[in-house]
């Protein structure tokens, strides 16, 4: 499954599950271009560690996305393969009715948004060379739904069902792969720092065959086998599930 050479884009690498992704993508010969927006001295570090290169966007802009890619360009040369991981979560769950406009609005253009103008920085290049693997990153609650966050689940599973499906077919003729993973409830140290729900997580682990929930490193693997051409040349508009065989979530009722 070697990715040996590739130059690949990783956005929110600075993040728990980007930067798994980051150095799994370098162990397997990678050279990674690690994005970010607000956290600069943690995607340089982990540049630096994989010697990779950190570069900057607000993927919420186009003209910034679009910037990012030439820069990446021309300084870099040709991007074989990008991965779509940025996106935000908004921590207060709320019943939809409770979800003001804004919160709608900005969750909606910093997880299904940026996913877009990633995809069409990417592809608008890719289709040149008539090759290359685009990954997006969705999420179980887009699948399931998830109480609380009727906003992430209606932008994650835009991404991994209208989005992903229509991307494949849009690079009809071409090489080139789009595929999606979407990651179930994961420990990354943001989740294990800030005290992660443990009645949350046994809850979500009832519906699991494998009553663990996954680690940065467990996304990672799933990524870097979508990427390879080597592992799933044949494989486009395919959505993996990294959920430890979850089949649907708990739902609490009143007072629970």
């Amino acid at each position: 499954m070697t990715l040996e050479g590739m130059t690949v884009l990783v956005t929110g690498g600075a993040g728990g599950i980007g930067q798994a992704i980051c150095r799994h993508l370098a162990r397997q010969g990678s050279k990674v271009i690690v994005h970010y927006r607000t956290s600069r001295s943690e995607a340089e570090s982990l540049a630096g560690e994989i010697d990779g290169i950190a570069v900057y966007a607000d993927l919420r802009k186009k003209d910034e996305v679009d910037k990012m890619f030439s820069q990446i360009e021309e300084e870099i040369g040709l991007l074989q393969c990008c991965v779509a991981n940025a996106g935000m979560y908004p921590p207060e769950p709320m019943p939809v009715w409770e979800i003001s406009e804004d919160r709608w609005n900005s969750t909606l253009e910093s997880n299904l948004g940026v996913t877009v103008l990633t995809a069409q920085g990417f592809l608008k290049s890719a289709v040149t060379s008539g090759k290359g693997s685009l990954v997006l990153i969705g999420s179980t609650a887009g699948v399931h739904g998830e109480r609380g966050h009727s906003d992430y689940a209606t932008a994650k599973g835009a991404i991994t069902s209208g989005l992903l499906r229509t991307l494949k077919n849009d690079v009809s003729g071409t090489s080139i792969r789009v595929n999606a993973v979407a990651p179930g409830w994961t420990l990354t140290d943001s989740k294990v720092e800030s005290g992660i729900d443990r009645e949350i997580a046994s809850n979500a682990m009832r519906t699991m065959s494998m009553k663990k929930l996954a680690s940065p490193e467990d996304v990672a693997g799933a990524v870097a086998f979508l990427l390879s051409d080597v592992a799933s040349g044949h494989i486009s508009g395919q959505v993996i599930e990294v959920s430890g065989g979850m089949e649907g979530r708990v739902i609490p009722g009143p007072g629970e």
